[in-house]
């Protein structure tokens, strides 16, 4: 939490030595020098308050297209204009997917970006299945599906700039990056309801 402008100016009043040199008089030059000084202290320390929010991506604003810079953003499969809480939702997307090809690493990033999904993995049947498992050939180990609602409504919220829209649905953004992410040997299937 910073400090305001008047516990700089005594801070300063407080370092000047003692003495009868130094007028401190609300109309005196020094006391304008210090309220100036005081000022500029606290609006440098509320700023340092801001830069904590900017350096977490989940809270940046100002710092949102240096963080998409760093992180190889936005992401070439999205099409068409973002809001800034989907261009926060992928940039906190792109920092948690560190990797991996487990389902909870694939229900993660789309938890990141917004989506509440679930995984299906597909396994060839086998003797040892049960009578009414679905008959599935080699090929199906390789196959995935993404369980998903079928509109996902992003809202707007009280931290996003007028001029986005007050709701988008789209789930372009989810198949792009998970194609993207899935192991290359592996076929991602996508099923809405």
């Amino acid at each position: 939490m910073s400090l305001g402008a008047a516990a700089y100016r005594r801070a300063l009043m407080q370092l000047l030595p003692p003495g009868a040199a130094w007028r401190l008089e609300p109309s005196s030059t020094l006391s304008g020098l210090l309220r100036g000084l005081a000022e500029e202290l606290a609006r440098l320390d509320a700023r340092g308050d801001i830069l904590l929010d900017e350096a977490d991506p989940r809270t940046t604003f100002e710092m949102l297209a240096d963080w998409e810079r760093v992180l190889g953003l936005p992401d070439p499969c999205v099409l068409g204009e973002q809001t800034v809480a989907q261009r926060r939702a992928a940039v906190v997307a792109r920092v948690v997917s560190l990797g991996g090809q487990s389902p909870a690493y694939f229900v993660m990033v789309a938890a990141a970006l917004g989506y509440t999904v679930t995984i299906t993995e597909f396994h060839p049947y086998d003797v040892e299945d049960d009578v009414e498992a679905p008959v599935y050939d080699d090929d199906w180990a390789y196959a995935w599906q993404v369980n998903g609602p079928l509109n996902t409504v992003i809202e707007m919220t009280v931290e996003d700039p007028v001029d986005d829209p007050i709701a988008s649905w789209s789930n372009e953004a989810l198949e792009c990056v998970l194609i993207r992410l899935a192991p290359a040997h592996t076929l991602v299937l996508f099923s809405y309801s």
